[in-house]
């Protein structure tokens, strides 16, 4: 399961450092657990293009591809967490994963949701933010209490749709949010199966070894916003844009 990272460390410069973790066994999506199930029937919120809720449904049906092609517009949030050095953690998907399994992506991605009171809140993206701290000590173990809400930088909004694998996709106001702490990491590995630490001067090489394999969010915020915004870590409040939403289309 290792040796293709172990094959792509061995093209990246020394200090890219990897951290493998354990993934159980891929798991058909007919016969998900009854975790995955109750997830999957968790509720996000629907919204219109201007990022106006306008309803909720399902996850899973926030992402079932309809016969037209049509996806329904839901919010979401991508997580940018940088260690004190400005490194980048990135992440590869679980085998198990509904959407974009064994994908390699930013640090955590998903969705605030109606069923956790708090994350309906709008002002500064308080709800955003605090779903952001739910799922991050589900995915990769970070106590909450290590990240507090106002280290939770709320940058911009994309709007993006990417078709998947024609069954399931994405279409989605994404909430781009960075983070920069020192954090102790214990990764589900029935979301996340690898995880690496990445120094901005050394993605530039290692970009190349993974061309193909990004989650299509990931992959159009690297090529318009991504390095920009990191080379700009010691400075957010200059670059966030809280009132324009980005609009990037899709990369299929």
């Amino acid at each position: 399961m290792f040796a293709s990272m172990t094959k792509l460390v061995a093209k990246a410069p020394k200090r890219f450092v990897v951290r493998a973790v354990s993934s159980a066994s891929a798991t058909n999506n007919k016969q998900l657990d009854p975790q995955d199930e109750a997830m999957l029937n968790e509720q996000c919120f629907l919204v219109d293009e201007n990022d106006i809720v306008t309803g909720q449904a399902s996850k899973r049906d926030c992402h079932l591809v309809q016969e037209d092609g049509n996806i329904p517009l839901h919010r979401a949030f991508s997580v940018f967490l940088f260690n004190q050095n400005g490194d980048l953690l990135l992440q590869k998907r679980a085998s198990e994963k509904i959407t974009y399994p064994d994908h390699y992506t930013n640090s955590c991605c998903s969705h605030p949701l109606t069923n956790f009171p708090g994350e309906e809140e709008e002002a500064g993206a308080l709800g955003v933010r605090k779903a952001a701290q739910r799922r991050l000590n589900y995915e990769l173990g970070i106590s909450p209490d290590s990240i507090p809400i106002d280290s939770i930088n709320y940058i911009t909004r994309v709007h993006y749709k990417d078709q998947g694998n024609g069954k399931y996709g994405e279409h989605e106001i994404d909430y781009v949010l960075f983070i920069q702490r020192d954090v102790k990491l214990k990764p589900n590995p029935s979301e996340v199966s690898e995880i690496s630490f990445v120094p901005r001067t050394e993605f530039d090489d290692f970009i190349p070894t993974l061309t193909g394999q990004w989650t299509p969010w990931f992959a159009l915020i690297l090529k318009h916003r991504l390095k920009f915004w990191w080379d700009h870590l010691d400075r957010l409040d200059q670059i966030k844009d809280h009132r324009k939403i980005l609009r990037f289309g899709s990369e299929n």
